[in-house]
């Protein structure tokens, strides 16, 4: 059952990755990005796409950064907690 799991894992990932690469392969034309006052980069439309989508993790992870500091520094300041561990009890069996 594990091996199934893992086999179907790398079928989804070669899909992704083939469907990746088969976008990349149809989207070499250039395109023109327009900034302000005039300037504009060229580039392949696949680049486009790739910076638009790696700008906006990376705005989304530092959008999540003050929140990911102050649940550590909660953590940090709360008391530890004891927990207490029982062993478990052994079962006789019947002969």
């Amino acid at each position: 059952m594990k091996r199934l799991l893992r086999l179907l894992q790398w079928l989804l990932k070669a899909a992704v990755f083939f469907t990746l690469f088969a976008f990349a392969l149809n989207n070499q034309q250039e395109t023109r990005v327009n900034f302000f006052f005039g300037t504009h980069v060229s580039a392949p439309t696949v680049m486009v796409v790739l910076a638009a989508f790696a700008i906006g993790l990376v705005v989304g992870v530092l959008g999540m950064v003050p929140r990911w500091w102050r649940e550590r520094q909660s953590v940090k300041k709360a008391p530890p907690t004891s927990v207490e561990i029982t062993p478990p009890t052994e079962v006789s069996r019947g002969v």
